[in-house]
């Protein structure tokens, strides 16, 4: 990363789901944050151009909920914008990967059952070269909260699938070398999962699929699995910086 303070955009879906450790760490580094509350309708900046990267969050809404989140279509079209057209530095996380990934025209499926917990992320053979994934194992734990996937995501000349889960395929994408999807949850906290729990929506779909057990088993495996979490959430960092800053 170059000396010049670097201006990141960043898209927000619901106040529960934050930038959490990134937000920790870009504030380390001298980053400059705008954080763009778009459940609050608040506005995207018309000029893109200032900005280095934009970081686009989770949420709970699906990618053709527009009628309930009219603000999710204008997105859409800025992600394009920025990621697409003007190909500047990319990460979409959760909602965030799945809205990259129909921007791409890719389309956007339920899974069978929702994949939430911590589950194993396999990197591929195409994440050998790949610089933001640099010095990760070939296989983590991974936090996972959702209930889409983007479908049937294949390498091609532009797309390269970094990284797999048992449930979901396209765990980790890159487009061309500026855009990533990104599904999972590294940059969580050790009050990211009891936040989430507080939220009726949040805790009734859990308990809906998996049961009373789940929430302690969530627990429990945080305890176990946080620490290396945020270790490799420090690492992706290290290498945004040095190599799409």
């Amino acid at each position: 990363m170059s000396d010049k303070l670097k201006k990141i955009i960043v898209l927000q879906h619901i106040e529960l789901e934050g930038l959490a450790l990134l937000e920790k760490l870009l504030i380390r580094n001298k980053c400059k944050i705008d954080i763009v509350k778009l459940f609050r309708k608040e506005e995207v900046p018309l000029n893109l151009k200032i900005y280095d990267m934009m970081i686009v969050l989770g949420g709970p809404m699906d990618v053709w909920m527009t009628k309930s989140y009219p603000w999710l279509k204008k997105e859409k079209e800025i992600i394009k914008k920025f990621a697409i057209d003007m190909e500047k530095p990319f990460i979409g996380i959760c909602l965030g990967c799945q809205l990259l990934g129909e921007v791409l025209d890719f389309k956007i499926n339920k899974l069978i059952k929702p994949e939430i917990g911590f589950y194993d992320v396999s990197l591929t053979e195409e994440s050998n070269t790949d610089k933001l994934f640099k010095n990760f194992p070939k296989k983590f734990k991974a936090f996972h909260w959702h209930n889409n996937e983007v479908a049937n995501i294949r390498n091609c000349s532009k797309i390269k699938v970094l990284g797999s889960s048992k449930i979901t395929n396209g765990q980790i994408f890159r487009y061309k070398n500026n855009a990533y999807g990104i599904q999972f949850h590294l940059e969580i906290e050790k009050n990211t999962i009891n936040s989430w729990l507080l939220n009726k929506n949040y805790k009734d779909g859990l308990l809906r699929i998996y049961g009373k057990s789940k929430i302690n088993e969530l627990k429990e495996e945080q305890k176990k699995y946080l620490k290396k979490m945020q270790i490799l959430c420090e690492i992706f960092f290290k290498n945004l910086l040095n190599s799409l800053l």
